[in-house]
């Protein structure tokens, strides 16, 4: 399964990359070198990484729809069930989710660290919301007699919102990551992390888009 995004960040960081985005309590020595010798990652790099990853992402969950098409074509054992009806707001949690990530982001850029920290808080909480909202829906099934092994398209149902949904969680924890992570000597500044972790939450919500018209339309 592809990674997310704070392994990303992590491998960039570790390889004491920091570009011209390197904040000045940092400890590159300004001769274009990173700590240690090695030479200095361009922010671009950054980007590019976080662009890889999402390519990875889309190729594994691509796959996943091209076998959803496949075997509902299959045979006549594929039976539809109603979807629950949380998942429409769910579906809105995760839209208000991205607008709350923007405001962060905005806040971030014009100096307002506790608009910034509230916003990113207020981001974290409607993804973790999400994700109950998810497990509120597999628990309205059980209740209705489906579960994994009930029927090819009830197993279909289960994969892709379990896949996405650790995705996701992969985001809330790079969420923390920027939250907490003391960035005084980091060799990534806090602003270009918040940007990956946008990128990658925006990624998540245009995806379950996706997965929720697939699931509603290929039922």
């Amino acid at each position: 399964m592809p990674g997310t995004i704070t392994d990303d960040i992590e491998i960039i960081d570790a390889g004491r990359g920091g570009g011209t985005d390197v904040p000045s309590g940092g400890d590159d020595d300004g001769d274009g070198h990173g700590g240690g010798g090695l030479p200095a990652i361009p922010q671009r790099a950054y980007f590019t990484a976080i662009q890889l990853a999402l390519a990875g992402i889309v190729m594994f969950f691509m796959a996943l729809t091209s076998s959803f098409l496949v075997r509902k074509g299959l045979g006549d054992d594929w039976v539809s069930f109603t979807l629950p009806r949380i998942l429409w707001a769910n579906t809105l949690i995760l839209l208000a989710s991205s607008g709350a990530i923007q405001f962060a982001r905005a806040r971030l850029r014009s100096g307002d660290t506790q608009g910034f920290r509230r916003w990113w808080a207020i981001t974290t909480a409607l993804g973790a919301l999400f994700l109950v909202g998810q497990f509120a829906a597999w628990r309205q099934l059980a209740a209705q007699g489906v579960f994994l092994v009930t029927n090819p398209s009830s197993s279909f149902f289960y994969l892709l919102t379990a896949l996405h949904g650790l995705h996701l969680l992969g985001g809330i924890v790079a969420l923390l990551y920027v939250t907490y992570r003391p960035w005084q000597r980091s060799r990534i500044t806090q602003s270009t992390a918040a940007d990956l972790v946008s990128i990658y939450w925006h990624f998540m919500d245009g995806l379950w888009i996706f997965l929720f018209a697939l699931l509603y339309l290929g039922r």
